[in-house]
């Protein structure tokens, strides 16, 4: 048996060697192809501030903090509205306050106590949830949560948030379709989601 020169042993596992580097390159290529990667979150160029609406007749300082305005003796389609706080720079805005406050089933307001009212702060990625039911409708409005969101010393915006479809929104006067919410059914009620835009 022919015995394979020691200078020829060498290069062949130095090829050896180049090689499954190589192929361990070409495997990482093929591994990271099939993994996909994750979605990077889509922001415009330049994200408009939200619009600004009327508090309204029944704003009350100093609500309870709190992310769920559920109570007992509350009746009405639960639903949960999320969503995030950005500047205009498409920036997202932690420790907002948003203070919420609306009407009950009936179209009533709680002008005595805090029912149906409450204020949380947006987390590190300016996130938010509030946990709640949809409000009734009262005479000359269409149905609407009243909102106000604020950076840290900052202004308050002030604004409300309307439901799509509803068929008072064309006979409301300060109806406006920028701050209508994106609402679909869910398993125990509904869910909704609404981006706040503030003055960079």
């Amino acid at each position: 048996m022919r015995r394979i020169p020691m200078t020829s042993r060498r290069g062949f596992f130095r090829l050896l060697a180049v090689m499954s580097t190589a192929l361990a390159g070409v495997r990482t290529a093929v591994t990271a192809q099939a993994q996909p990667l994750r979605p990077t979150p889509s922001c415009p160029d330049a994200p408009q501030p939200t619009p600004r609406q009327t508090e309204g007749p029944y704003f009350k300082p100093d609500s309870p903090r709190r992310e769920s305005l559920l109570e007992s003796r509350i009746s009405g389609v639960k639903i949960v509205v999320a969503g995030v706080v950005l500047s205009t720079s498409c920036q997202p805005v932690p420790r907002a306050l948003i203070d919420v406050w609306h009407a009950d089933s009936s179209g009533a307001y709680d002008n005595a106590g805090y029912r149906l009212r409450g204020h949380q702060f947006t987390d590190d990625q300016g996130r938010y949830r509030l946990e709640t039911i949809v409000p009734g409708n009262y005479v000359g409005r269409t149905r609407h949560f009243h909102v106000r969101v604020q950076a840290p010393n900052r202004p308050v915006l002030t604004t409300q948030l309307y439901f799509p479809g509803e068929a008072g929104n064309g006979r409301d006067p300060i109806f406006n379709r920028d701050l209508v919410m994106r609402v679909q059914d869910a398993a125990d009620g509904k869910a909704a989601t609404f981006d706040f835009v503030l003055r960079s």
